[in-house]
């Protein structure tokens, strides 16, 4: 039986990207899934502009936002008040808008089908792990189908079969956290609305008293709305159209201010859930390896359940394809977990903070959240102690072992840890680009305003101001706008070592072969146990 390098458990959003991750890089991949293709209902919605970038990296992030409705702008309202506005992508420069929305079916087939694009990745539906076993050197897998029983022999194995994970219950593995007492009703509805491209966030609204409400769109004129119940209420009866439809009909009478002229809809999906935040102690464990909802649940509210697996996939693509490869120790996985399991505790502090303020569990939670509500509209400083729930960013990885401690005064965000922001360039021809698609599938070395002379062992960009005289030489970038200098606070000779995820991980004022090599180490763990 032949040793096979990767096998992917889940063909959700996370397993496929990891899977065209690897094997774009050249690996070979199976991918087993023990149901079909389309999941059931839109499920996750919102997907950021991080999670547009990678799926650029994976072939398919133009697809994605063709046929998302774009979105950088929401509203906050208390009762029958607008307090307040925010846009979550203020400044111009950036090739994806802040979120798109888009139903997950649609994410899944877009990744399926680039998936089946790749001839070294193996998609095996229909296909359920029901045991699992590992030695030092490989894992075990029995997969059964609807007629037979099959062994796989692999170096790794990664769990990205959701919150409800087979291999973790297999391997009699669990996720702890917290339990929110209260429930929420999705409802998908299909209608032809004039409501803006926006996400509009109710505090008591008059439609629905004491409770809160989520509205967003998403395309072929399906909305999403979001409705609080309570802890009391009976999940089986709220999914039921005779009381769903009424709430829908009192949300969308007052929208238009004349029930008569409420538009008419569709229910098309609906769905009750509970709040969790909640995660496995670790993300490794010997030769497998946990990502996405299998590894960690945070609530809704904030988009940071998918998007934060998407990274998850991003993370560890390159680092199981360097081992795999013999160019770094399999210490360097450890990294993924430590990494992941940094950003998972952030996305769930967050979330937790945005479900506490949202559902207040006691009488001075309450108080205190409506005061700060009141005071929102008017004063500023109270807007950034409202929390209707915290939109996904990345994680900046501060305190990762792989990154390399400034030696020099840098402003600004880009520390070491951060991933790396876009910005327009023009090339040398004179064509228009982006800064996040010239860089390399591995590490790439950013360089300002002068020639490095060195042999550097990873793709090299020089970027140049607009007005330099050498703008002929190989692989220059022109920072067309100064939007890249502004950014990472360049100054001539000023060198970046950005990582095949695009994250940050040294830079200097001036750079050596030595100090270059230093950090390339460091980033793949060849300096020790990490």
């Amino acid at each position: 039986m032949s040793l096979l390098p990767v096998v992917i458990v889940g063909a959700g959003p996370v397993g496929l990207s990891l899977a065209i991750d690897l094997a774009q890089r050249g690996q070979s991949v199976v991918l087993l899934n023990k149901g079909k293709l389309t999941a059931s209902g839109s499920k996750a919605i919102c997907f950021s502009k991080r999670s547009l970038e990678i799926f650029d990296r994976l072939g398919c992030g133009q697809r994605m936002v063709d046929k998302g409705v774009s979105w950088n702008v929401g509203k906050v309202f208390l009762k029958d008040k607008s307090l307040y506005g925010f846009d979550l992508l203020p400044e111009p420069g950036h090739s994806r808008p802040a979120f798109i929305n888009l139903q997950q079916y649609y994410v899944e087939a877009y990744l399926a089908e680039r998936a089946a694009e790749l001839p070294n990745i193996d998609i095996r539906w229909l296909n359920k792990v029901t045991a699992i076993s590992q030695t030092a050197d490989g894992t075990t897998l029995t997969v059964e189908t609807s007629e037979s029983s099959d062994t796989l022999q692999a170096q790794y194995v990664v769990a990205c079969d959701g919150s409800r994970s087979t291999v973790r219950e297999l391997m009699g593995l669990e996720t702890t956290g917290r339990v929110f007492q209260d429930r929420f009703l999705i409802a998908d509805v299909k209608m032809t609305a004039e409501f803006p491209i926006e996400r509009w966030f109710w505090f008591d609204p008059p439609f629905h008293p004491n409770q809160s409400v989520l509205l967003h769109s998403q395309p072929e004129n399906v909305w999403r709305i979001d409705f609080q119940l309570g802890w009391d209420a009976d999940p089986e009866e709220e999914k039921k159209p005779e009381k769903i439809i009424p709430r829908v009909k009192a949300l969308l009478a007052y929208g238009a201010k004349n029930k008569d002229n409420a538009p008419e809809f569709e229910l098309e999906w609906a769905s009750v859930y509970t709040f969790a935040c909640q995660r496995m102690a670790s993300f490794r464990h010997g030769r497998v390896l946990f990502a996405g909802d299998s590894a960690h649940g945070v609530s809704p509210f904030g988009a940071r359940g998918a998007n934060s697996g998407i990274q998850d996939a991003e993370n560890l693509a390159w680092k199981l394809d360097a081992v795999l490869r013999g160019q770094a120790p399999e210490t360097l996985l450890n990294s993924y977990a430590s990494e992941r399991e940094y950003a998972a505790d952030e996305n769930i502090r967050n979330s937790t903070r945005a479900t506490d303020f949202i559902t207040p569990k006691s009488a001075i939670s309450r108080v205190f959240r409506d005061a700060v509500l009141d005071l929102a509209k008017d004063y500023p400083f109270a807007r950034t102690l409202v929390n209707s729930g915290r939109l996904s960013v990345p994680a900046t990885l501060h305190s990762s072992a792989l990154n390399t401690p400034d030696g020099d005064e840098f402003a600004g965000r880009m520390v070491p840890g951060s991933v790396a922001l876009d910005a327009p360039v023009q090339l040398p021809d004179g064509g228009a680009s982006w800064l996040l698609s010239q860089l390399g599938a591995d590490f790439s070395l950013m360089v300002y305003g002068a020639d490095v002379n060195l042999d550097a062992p990873c793709h090299v960009m020089h970027i140049q101001p607009k007005n330099a005289a050498n703008l002929a030489q190989a692989n220059v970038l022109i920072d067309r706008d100064g939007l890249i200098s502004k950014r990472y606070d360049l100054q001539p000779g000023t060198a970046y070592l950005l990582r095949p995820d695009q994250h940050v991980c040294a830079r200097w004022r001036q750079l050596t072969p030595v100090k270059l090599q230093t950090a390339l180490d460091l980033a793949l763990s060849k300096h020790g146990k990490h």
